[in-house]
């Protein structure tokens, strides 16, 4: 005879719980284009930058803040160490960084400066959960940093890509030599991606 022990009700339902609300904590591509995220003017610049300054390697995030001319004012990488992609834990690590590099802008009626978020990762361009995670992670820290929410990159194999905007280049990649800051830009652009399919709604919010 054998004698074993089946989850409890409460145990499954706890699990559920905990399913249900991670799963809260993820902004799909449409979601994403309708919270009014700002355009990058140059966001190959950009992509290059932190790039050169971080030399990111898969599952590591960068995460920077950018003035209104869009000049790098303070950037931090991490390497994430959650096994779960829920936007909770990365909202807290992303929180975390931003408070160590800027203080918060919370007594500004706007916020005047925005943050980005580079995640190098590996797989394609194509928009994952943990793409949502991170997305409601960066919105949320934004938020509580006193700071306007920007762009998520991705940073593959195949090459960097801006979330829900279809803008993206084969250079720089998860496994290309991060090139000389002063170096001039590679001017070599892949083909226009979708990233989930938000582009057309996301261009209209760009930035005035």
């Amino acid at each position: 005879m054998t004698f074993g022990f089946a989850p409890s009700a409460a145990t499954s339902m706890s699990a559920a719980a905990d399913s249900a609300n991670r799963l809260a904590r993820i902004l799909e591509p449409a979601e994403w284009a309708a919270a009014g995220i700002p355009l990058l003017r140059n966001p190959r610049e950009v992509v290059s930058g932190l790039h050169a300054r971080h030399r990111p390697t898969p599952a590591t995030a960068v995460v920077a803040v950018l003035d209104h001319e869009e000049r790098l004012t303070a950037s931090a990488s991490f390497a994430r160490r959650s096994v779960t992609a829920d936007g909770w834990e990365l909202r807290n690590s992303l929180l975390a960084h931003l408070r160590r590099v800027i203080p918060h802008d919370l007594r500004r009626r706007t916020p005047v400066r925005t943050a980005v978020l580079l995640y190098c990762r590996e797989g394609d361009e194509r928009w994952t959960e943990e793409d949502g995670a991170w997305m409601w992670g960066l919105r949320d820290a934004c938020t509580l940093h006193g700071l306007r929410c920007g762009a998520y990159i991705t940073l593959t194999r195949g090459g960097w890509q801006v979330l829900g905007e279809g803008r993206g280049g084969r250079r720089p990649s998860s496994t290309s030599q991060p090139a000389a800051l002063a170096d001039p830009l590679d001017q070599e652009q892949a083909p226009s991606r979708t990233g989930g399919g938000a582009a057309q709604a996301l261009h209209h919010s760009a930035a005035r």
